[in-house]
């Protein structure tokens, strides 16, 4: 890669790492919003929601004027909007008496930004001048691995040393980063992905039955990951019992380390790697980790399992991104844009469904019953009831993997499509 492009692949490295900030900061303080604000789990599961549903709009807006104004008044405005939001999310609830009403307002800048931004970073990486396509995606979605790691440990680190209740300021930190990677994009060079006229509509993608199964798996790419690392942490504090600091460093920060380390040792060694067949085990290891994260009487088992689930999903995002992007590569901003909206969808549904049925399953007495049998008590049941719903989605990923191996069976292995 020409030297100058070094210095965009970096600010779309910045980006991924403002969004892990997005998505995995609030949860964070999901303990502190329970106990100090009184918010019920499904509450603090509506604000994953009102998160990924706000990306899910900004990426359908993105995808019909991207292309209009241009990846770097997109990409300025993006992180102009993160910026904001994580301000809002430390200033906002001191300022007014709704306090959900307050994160809500917070949450829906910074997600309007991370959507636009995540529909806009995969086409630049890939419009770059690099050879190994796959694998340099494989690098850029590392670093969302990398700034969740980032996040979950100095946040935690700095609840610990200074306590609870300097919680909003840890946001105003954080926002110095899409602050910078702002700044940067204003000077970047940028390529456009499709030459404009050549962009293959929207119409002819959603008749081709691989472009549906694609959209399938990143639904169960986003449920699958965000359930896990969304719920983790007060998972680990509330239904296993383990102390904060142990259960953020050894839960949600082990199992972005190991999905990191997945993405960083594919991006390396990427084109020696069937990809639908990693996807394949991948998939399979996912609903062993669900099953006993839920499952295993020993909390210790359970963390290790939450972690290790990490690693098992750590292809299926920008894997999907890649085997579609190999079948279709005429298929533009717009393709990237609708991967991430059914991303964002599963990411959104996934994490709402396990607190609400987290919620409810506190008043079932199959739960009390089982609860009680295993020695747990009644929320520690809930939760995990809560996340064996969760299983569903790396099951439909196995599903949709081994539909993708079917269809392009006897096709040349040259390229990431083949089987």
């Amino acid at each position: 890669m020409p030297g100058k492009y070094k210095q965009t692949m970096y600010a779309c490295y910045l980006g991924h790492i403002t969004q892990a900030i997005n998505n995995n900061l609030a949860p964070l303080f999901f303990v502190i919003f329970h106990e100090q604000f009184g918010l019920s789990f499904e509450m603090l599961g509506r604000l994953v929601l009102l998160n990924f549903g706000t990306q899910i709009f900004a990426d359908i807006l993105s995808v019909k004027y991207v292309d209009r104004v241009g990846y770097r008044k997109a990409a300025v405005l993006a992180h102009a909007l993160c910026f904001i939001g994580l301000l809002g999310l430390g200033i906002l609830p001191l300022i007014m008496a709704n306090t959900f009403l307050a994160l809500s307002i917070a949450v829906f800048i910074s997600a309007f930004g991370g959507g636009i931004t995540e529909v806009i970073l995969s086409p630049i990486v890939e419009s770059l001048p690099t050879t190994a396509k796959a694998a340099s995606m494989s690098l850029l979605h590392a670093f969302y691995c990398w700034g969740q790691m980032a996040v979950v440990i100095l946040t935690t680190l700095a609840v610990w040393i200074f306590g609870s209740s300097i919680w909003f300021y840890i946001p105003v930190f954080w926002a110095l980063v899409p602050f910078y990677t702002m700044l940067k994009f204003t000077r970047v060079p940028l390529l456009t992905l499709v030459p404009e006229g050549e962009e293959m509509p929207i119409s002819q993608l959603f008749r081709a039955p691989l472009f549906l199964i694609g959209l399938l798996l990143m639904l169960s790419a986003g449920a699958s990951e965000l359930t896990m690392s969304q719920w983790s942490s007060l998972f680990a504090e509330m239904g296993l019992g383990v102390p904060k600091l142990v259960g953020d460093l050894v839960g949600p920060a082990l199992f972005a380390f190991l999905m990191g380390m997945g993405r960083t040792i594919y991006g390396v060694m990427g084109e020696k790697v069937n990809l639908q067949t990693a996807l394949k085990y991948s998939s399979m290891l996912c609903i062993a980790c669900y099953a006993v994260v839920v499952f295993s009487p020993i909390p210790s088992i359970s963390l290790l399992a939450a972690a290790l689930c990490g690693l098992s999903v750590s292809l299926m995002w920008p894997g999907t991104f890649s085997l579609t992007s190999a079948r279709f590569p005429r298929g533009g901003t717009a393709m990237f844009g609708i991967l991430a909206i059914f991303g964002d969808l599963g990411a959104s549904v996934g994490p709402w469904l396990t607190g609400f049925v987290s919620d409810f399953s506190q008043r079932s007495a199959l739960v009390q019953r089982w609860s009680g049998a295993y020695g747990l008590g009644l929320e520690q049941g809930a939760l995990r009831a809560g996340l064996l719903v969760g299983i569903i989605f790396p099951v439909l990923m196995l599903v949709g993997v081994s539909a993708l191996k079917k269809r392009t069976a006897g096709t040349k292995t040259s390229s990431p499509m083949g089987a």
